[in-house]
């Protein structure tokens, strides 16, 4: 898969620097993450280390790089000008900033400081909510994939507030004085993250993705299991938020089967795209192929989970321990699978289309190093499948950390393969791309663009 498909527009994209600095931080949260998960099972992680792993790996890692992925895609898919270029900077610095605050007080076990640091949070995302609102305010009719990402933004509204009020429940008690459990707002917060704001996104995105890398279209039953997910997957995440939020099983319940339902109908339609693929196989296809049999597997196991008790946190992301086959197994692979094409493709076509058919171009494939690749993969999957059967076969100790080690050698690969793309392909140095205008570059040559 080298080529640019011809259906985007590249022209409305914002700069490289914004998107590439959303990713380059993302991947800092995941080494973070991942070094945390390994030491809490070396037990030498301090405070509510869990929670720290928590929030590194899906607000910092996932979030973050969701919050590129869009500001990136979504003029170029919508044919629409970014909003706000100085918003898209903002909302980064102010997540990282709360993000990074929040971490330390749960290590710290400093809870007051959860108060302020979710607050910046929730700023940060909201901005980013906003900037992409106005975005798609200028398109006249949404398709599946803006439909889906309007769905997320929602849902990070409500999950933001949900877990500003829940840091301020760690120092004020105040869930008990308006008739709520804190146990029931975290589930609730827990499936407007998980379930709302990131598997909507991943679906939104992979309809996109789905068809375009791999040179297929919907059709036939494709369109049916579409609008089943569509219907099924939001009503489902409200649903079960509510559920949850109110103790209510019975009502948990019903929401927690419509987002299996939903899963199971778009699992259906990325495995027909794989399957019908017309383009040779690349690391993204491989990933993509994994995460559909982690997903169909995480349904298999979710289902007698919830439908016998949606409520208890041992079943908060479906079966007890299949939190991993879901975040790790489906969603991570389907974030790493994806890095390996946007990142790739943000660069080439600032650093390499201008130059088709004056000079030799690499494809965008060939940005990457295929051997490093295939070692991320081997390591990833195998460090996966030992974490993942190590759950579910209740076995601690020695498999479970020699998978985390697995991982994160695979992490470790993964992200050295897009640091050398950056290092040998993009025009910006990495402190540029981070720092923008406060990097100590030199000064721009008279007329370069700026691209702040």
């Amino acid at each position: 898969m080298g080529a640019i498909p011809g259906n985007i527009e590249t022209d409305q994209q914002p700069p490289m620097t914004v998107p590439l600095r959303h990713f380059v931080v993302g991947l800092v949260f995941l080494v973070a993450g991942v070094g945390v998960g390994v030491g809490l099972h070396l037990n030498v992680v301090p405070g509510l280390g869990r929670l720290a792993h928590v929030h590194l790996l899906l607000a910092g890692w996932i979030c973050i790089t969701i919050m590129g992925a869009m500001t990136q895609f979504v003029p170029v898919w919508s044919g629409a000008t970014l909003h706000s270029r100085r918003l898209a900077n903002v909302q980064l610095g102010l997540v990282v900033a709360g993000l990074s605050g929040f971490v330390a007080a749960f290590l710290l076990v400093e809870t007051a400081w959860l108060i302020p640091f979710a607050t910046l949070m929730l700023v940060g995302f909201w901005v980013f909510a906003y900037n992409i609102v106005r975005t798609l305010g200028t398109v006249e009719e949404y398709d599946v994939t803006e439909r889906h990402f309007l769905g997320a933004l929602g849902f990070v509204l409500l999950l933001t507030a949900l877990g500003v009020l829940l840091a301020v429940d760690f120092t004020v008690p105040t869930f008990s004085r308006v008739g709520l459990s804190r146990s029931g707002v975290v589930g609730a917060h827990a499936t407007l993250a998980v379930f709302g704001a990131v598997l909507t996104t991943v679906y939104g995105a992979l309809y996109q993705l789905g068809t375009m890398f791999t040179q297929t279209e919907l059709h036939g039953i494709d369109h049916r299991l579409r609008s089943v997910e569509e219907i099924a997957h939001p009503t489902g995440v409200v649903v079960l938020a509510v559920g949850r939020l109110a103790a209510h099983a019975p009502v948990a319940r019903v929401g927690g089967l419509l987002i299996l339902f939903a899963a199971s109908a778009f699992c259906l339609v990325l495995a027909r795209k794989l399957y019908e693929m017309r383009v040779e196989r690349t690391p993204m296809h491989t990933r993509y192929i994994v995460a559909v049999g982690a997903l169909a597997l995480w349904i298999a196991v979710s289902v007698p989970a919830w439908i016998s008790d949606p409520l208890t946190r041992e079943h908060l992301l479906g079966a007890a321990n299949a939190g991993h086959l879901l975040l790790l197994g489906a969603i991570g692979f389907v974030v790493v699978g994806t890095l390996y094409h946007i990142v790739p493709f943000v660069i080439w076509v600032n650093r390499y289309s201008d130059l088709l058919g004056l000079a030799d171009v690499p494809m965008i494939d060939d940005l990457y190093d295929d051997r490093i690749a295939a070692l991320d993969g081997a390591l990833l999957g195998g460090g996966s499948a030992l974490i993942v059967g190590a759950n579910q076969l209740g076995v601690a100790g020695t498999p479970a950390l020699l998978g985390g080690l697995l991982a994160g050698a695979g992490v470790a690969a993964f992200v050295s393969n897009m640091v050398l793309v950056l290092v040998r392909h993009s025009p910006h140095s990495i402190d540029r791309i981070v720092l923008g205008s406060f990097s100590p570059r030199p000064a721009r040559a008279p007329g370069e663009a700026n691209e702040e």
